[in-house]
């Protein structure tokens, strides 16, 4: 420009932090963003699900700021709608969005606060997006919001309670993906097993994956997201027996595997009923792999207790573990209670996590020899269909479905042979 200066940059930047939803959600935001005509941006759409989550979206913010002192800085995500008066504090922030806000007609606009009543919203977001840029698989959002009151947890003050998207809506977007050439669609939710209780009739998340694959044939396949072990309706138990498109791997919200403190977690299912889905849905789909959340060091949690968390990683024939340290949420029951020392609950995190390496590894062990379908996530990287990370050499296209047999492995993840 004649002054010296740059013009201002044409592109929104989306940083993306938390679960599949806020995944999904960024991109709406870009295409908002794009449709508005927003211009020189970095978005942060935030997780509060632990401090860390927080402390690193802060650290993000900071950041972009120094590297872009020129762009609007916009705070979004469940982050900013549980907490926008931190967000708004930071002099680095132009504009805090909530939830409901963020990919809404000129929601991107302005300074300042603009974060709604969350409980208020009784409809999910009606935006539709045609895929994830720079991922192999789509993800279609199905639900939003959350209905239990798990004491540790603050998410329902970002997310509202529970509201499905109808069903017709989502076999139109899986159906649209698949035709934009998407080899795998990933259904993701808050509380995902609550699908269709607040419609008429309460239909049941069996009910839509059974509607999806029956209304989609030309999708090759579909898997779930995190799921409530305390949910898990006849129809989706029979769509995993009888429909091999239905992809063998469930990951379970479980956050402990001793009753006491599930009670004092206000969880809806004990150890037993963890145990007896794991068999019972062994029984119908013999090669389902299990992933699971788990919180270390929740609030007085005994030793005793914490050890029966880690024999329920093998007992339950666990193979994927997201290990959280217990992070105290402000406002939430959990924080009222007597803490686990620091330290304490730092070193049970680590040996959760050594107790899911060693469960990876056996899980990984059983792939040997195996002949597999994996799609391809990126040059040399690929998911079975229970969700084992392979390794493979060769050019396949993010996205493709390549076959082989599994060959060995290094504790972490196999390798796939292709064409074998």
């Amino acid at each position: 420009m004649a002054d010296g200066t740059l013009p201002p940059r044409p592109d929104v930047d989306v940083v993306t932090f938390g679960c599949r939803l806020n995944a999904y959600e960024s991109e709406q935001v870009r295409d908002r963003a794009a449709a508005d005509g927003i211009v020189n941006a970095v978005v942060f759409n935030t997780c509060a699900v632990t401090g860390e989550a927080v402390r690193q979206a802060r650290q993000a913010i900071r950041k972009a700021r120094r590297e872009r002192p020129d762009a609007r800085l916009i705070v979004t995500g469940c982050a900013a709608q549980t907490d926008p008066a931190a967000f708004a504090a930071m002099p680095e922030v132009d504009l805090v969005v909530g939830n409901a806000e963020k990919s809404a007609p000129g929601g991107l606009f302005g300074a300042g606060v603009r974060v709604g009543d969350i409980m208020s919203l009784r409809e999910t977001s009606t935006r539709a997006v045609d895929g994830l840029r720079e991922r192999a698989r789509a993800y279609v959002e199905v639900q939003n919001g959350c209905d239990h009151r798990c004491t540790f947890c603050i998410i329902p003050f970002g997310r509202g309670n529970s509201r499905s998207v109808p069903a017709e809506r989502v076999v139109e977007q899986c159906r649209r993906l698949a035709a934009a050439g998407y080899n795998e669609v990933v259904l993701t939710g808050v509380d995902l097993t609550s699908w269709g209780a607040d419609f008429d009739g309460a239909p049941t998340l069996g009910q839509l994956v059974g509607r999806i694959l029956k209304l989609v044939p030309e999708l090759p396949r579909l898997r779930l997201s995190s799921i409530d072990a305390a949910e898990i309706d006849a129809e989706l138990m029979a769509c995993l027996a009888n429909e091999p498109r239905l992809m063998p791997h469930l990951h379970l919200s479980l956050q402990s595997g001793d009753d006491l403190i599930l009670k004092r977690m206000k969880r809806r299912h004990l150890r037993a009923d963890a145990l007896r889905l794991t068999e019972d849905v062994r029984r119908v789909r013999p090669d389902t792999a299990f992933g699971a959340d788990f919180i270390a060091g929740f609030p007085t949690e005994t030793e005793g207790a914490f050890d029966n968390t880690v024999r329920l990683v093998e007992e339950a024939g666990l193979s994927f573990l997201h290990v959280f340290p217990y992070s105290a949420r402000p406002g939430t029951p959990a924080a009222r209670m007597p803490a686990v020392a620091g330290a304490v609950v730092k070193e049970r995190a680590a040996r959760l996590r050594a107790a899911g390496d060693a469960a990876l590894g056996r899980h990984l062990e059983r792939q040997v020899g195996r002949r597999i379908t994996a799609l391809v996530e990126r040059p040399g990287l690929a998911r079975a269909e229970d969700f084992t990370e392979l390794a493979f050499d060769g050019q396949a296209a993010a996205g493709a479905l390549v076959a082989g047999r599994v060959t060995g492995h290094d504790g972490r993840r196999a390798t796939l042979e292709i064409g074998a």
